[in-house]
């Protein structure tokens, strides 16, 4: 489990099915989790300031690893220890898809950025949520079909990947785990449980959704 908070970034020495990435005091070992660019690696090895990876083919359909070129600068997170503080948002590393910075503004040192995605996913953007953009915990600044505004302020911009980013950027996207879990909550009861019991319990199960987000969302 990750915060989106970004402890350093990096520079892609090698890139393909093994990524190498040049990152001088960044100490890992052997077989630990690293959040890279908001995808959950596993160390292949660690040496000489450079760490390796080897990814996937989930990994490299589903996130931007398979565009990464030597020099491209990506951000880094270790794992959350139990007794460290969440000061993002549960991030579990998990990229649902890739979406695109359509514009970036920037102001003073901080800046605002558009990103579209696949309007699959519409219904886990609310406006004031959370979303990794590139393993960076953001806050929906606003939220229309197929976009939404995240501004980030100066130490994230100085401190992380999102100081490149340009209008057509290519961005790895993790939705909220909360927002998707109460959605495939909402959808399991909409289809029931079939039988006799299937309409009561799924009006059961609703009214028990609704309010519990009701409760949950006061205050």
């Amino acid at each position: 489990m990750f915060t989106g908070l970004i402890d350093r970034t990096a520079s892609v020495a090698e890139a393909g099915a093994v990524l190498r990435l040049r990152a001088p005091g960044f100490e890992v070992e052997r077989g630990w989790s690293v959040c890279v660019d908001g995808s959950c690696l596993t160390v292949r090895d660690s040496a000489g300031g450079d760490c390796m990876f080897d990814l996937s083919e989930e990994t490299l359909s589903r996130t931007k690893a398979a565009s990464y070129r030597p020099g491209d600068l990506v951000n880094l997170e270790l794992p959350l220890p139990l007794s460290g503080r969440l000061h993002g948002h549960f991030v579990t590393g998990h990229v649902d898809c890739t979406g695109v910075v359509e514009a970036v503004r920037r102001s003073g040192a901080g800046m605002e950025a558009t990103v579209s995605f696949p309007g699959a996913f519409d219904g886990l953007i609310v406006e004031k949520g959370s979303v990794a953009v590139d393993g960076i915990s953001l806050t929906v600044a606003s939220s229309e079909a197929g976009r939404f505004g995240v501004a980030l302020i100066p130490l994230t911009v100085a401190s992380t990947g999102a100081s490149a980013w340009r209008g057509g950027t290519r961005v790895n996207l993790e939705f909220d785990i909360i927002g998707k879990y109460v959605q495939a909550g909402l959808a399991g009861s909409r289809q029931g449980s079939g039988g006799r019991r299937g309409a009561s319990g799924t009006a059961e199960r609703d009214s028990l959704l609704r309010e519990y987000l009701e409760r949950h969302s006061q205050g």
